[in-house]
């Protein structure tokens, strides 16, 4: 089921289970999807300040749940902005 599928399936209400399941993948996918856009930006030069303005979160929560897990990206290319 692709990314539409999905949402159309959690916003039916008609069948609670099935649409739980599909908001569990869509969360799973916005996650992946995620993680892959704060490592461009990072590998781009964003600070964590400017990827957690984008993302409407503090920098201490975006540093929280993705710092540990992108600390292979070099200092020098992610900036110090």
């Amino acid at each position: 089921m692709d990314a539409v599928e999905l949402a159309a399936t959690a916003s039916d209400t008609s069948t609670p289970m099935q649409g739980l399941r599909a908001v569990a993948s869509l969360r799973a996918v916005v996650d992946s999807l995620e993680l892959r856009q704060v490592e461009q930006a990072l590998r781009s030069g964003e600070s964590w300040t400017s990827i957690a303005a984008a993302l409407g979160v503090t920098r201490q929560a975006v540093h929280k749940k993705y710092g540990k897990r992108l600390n292979h990206i070099d200092a020098t290319r992610r900036g110090h902005r």
